[in-house]
């Protein structure tokens, strides 16, 4: 059995760029983008895979990343809620997040649009019953649950 302190020696793509990274065996990939990459748009709920704030996009899939060890994700294509916008202008997601008043205290805000964005590509954004299920490993405690699927609604159209 490997020693849970033994130090790996990574190469992390995130949002486009490669990034080395030195970690023990037990460092979630969440830990690893926050603490080693300084990427803190992601963030830290329960810990447990229930909340949904800490979603990421693994070549191109939704995954929550405090379940996940960074040695994991080497190699492959992590993105995060900071690789969305392109040359300054907000992703049809978070623009829709805006339009629709999506968000309140902004915490799960994250977590909402990279499970978003991910339902979309995945093509299962199709109707309201539908966004509320994919969007429902996804918790907001202010309850900006209508204005969320609206937004998702709307990104879904304007990408489809």
């Amino acid at each position: 059995m490997p020693d849970p302190s033994q130090h790996f020696s990574l190469t992390l793509r995130v949002n486009g760029a490669e990034h080395r990274v030195a970690v023990d065996a037990r460092t979630t990939l969440l830990d690893a983008l926050r603490d080693r990459l300084h990427l803190t748009g992601t963030k830290k709920g329960c810990a447990l895979g229930q909340c949904g704030a800490c979603t990421v996009l693994l070549d191109g899939r939704r995954v929550v990343s405090c379940l996940m060890l960074a040695v994991m994700a080497e190699g492959r294509l992590v993105t995060t809620i900071e690789g969305l916008a392109q040359g300054g202008e907000l992703h049809p997601v978070q623009a829709a997040f805006v339009e629709h008043d999506a968000f309140q205290c902004g915490y799960c805000t994250p977590g909402q649009i990279m499970s978003a964005v991910g339902a979309i590509r995945e093509g299962r954004a199709g109707s309201d019953d539908e966004i509320r299920e994919q969007m429902s490993g996804n918790l907001c405690r202010c309850g900006a649950y209508a204005n969320i699927v609206a937004a998702v609604r709307d990104a879904a159209a304007r990408e489809g």
